[in-house]
């Protein structure tokens, strides 16, 4: 299984967005810069998770991106489940499969999959930003890490 770019976007920015409050909100183009990525889908994926309720963006001259709750309210597995447009892993009626009443591969692939969604469910987004991601965000904003 592989995540698309899309959630693969959306994780970069929550994790950017969870280091400790800043002076000046989070940009898009200052995040594209950092991560390295196109500016013009991360429109789509910040656009995206504003409609979700997980980040709070707001326009004009000293506006930006900002987390809208505490990164502890903020679930791994919800999250991952919004972003991926499709959940099952495979789709034996489309093309329809010949062995699609007698094989037992889409109950063991759905399995897998509830095991990793399970995984993420256990996980919040301040979980990810326990070191080293934290001091490396932290870095990727220009700051020096805060001793412990």
């Amino acid at each position: 299984m592989q995540l698309t770019r899309f959630t693969d976007f959306g994780l970069r920015v929550l994790m950017y967005l969870a280091v400790a409050p800043r002076d000046v909100p989070a940009t898009i183009p200052e995040i594209a810069d950092r991560f390295a990525i196109s500016r013009n889908h991360l429109v789509k994926v910040v656009h995206f998770m504003a409609q979700q309720g997980w980040i709070v963006t707001t326009r004009g001259k000293g506006g930006g991106l900002r987390l809208a709750r505490p990164a502890a309210e903020i679930n791994l597995g919800a999250v991952v489940r919004l972003l991926e447009p499709a959940h099952a892993l495979i789709d034996c009626a489309d093309p329809p499969c010949a062995l699609r009443f007698g094989c037992r591969l889409k109950g063991v692939l759905d399995s897998a999959l509830d095991a990793f969604y399970a995984t993420l469910d256990a996980v919040t987004l301040a979980d990810l930003m326990q070191e080293p991601t934290g001091s490396a965000i932290v870095r990727l904003h220009g700051r020096s890490p805060q001793p412990a």
